[in-house]
């Protein structure tokens, strides 16, 4: 599924949760903490909802990776260390202190 279709598929749960909190408050009353609580965590569940809705644009998709580099085992042409030095060894011309 896109993420589309499963923000979609989200939203339709959420607005049958809504609907279900509405019908058990009329059955248990609206005045008591415990149902008050459900209706906003409810809420809050919908702006939530809309905010992630709002960025999904611009939600990180996953990286394509690049392409691999193929690199001969073939040996480098020695011209190319004539006049390096070797680290951790220093110049050939000079000593260690």
């Amino acid at each position: 599924m896109s993420l589309q279709d499963e923000l979609a598929a989200v939203q339709r749960c959420l607005d049958s949760l809504v609907q279900s909190v509405e019908r058990l408050e009329q059955q248990v009353g609206g005045g008591s903490l415990e149902i008050r609580r459900v209706r906003t965590d409810a809420g809050h569940l919908r702006e939530s909802l809309a905010l992630l809705s709002e960025a999904a644009p611009t939600l990180r998709r996953p990286e394509k990776r690049p392409d691999l580099v193929a690199i001969s085992d073939d040996p480098y042409n020695s011209a190319l260390w004539t006049d390096s030095d070797d680290e951790g060894l220093g110049a050939r011309d000079r000593h260690a202190p």
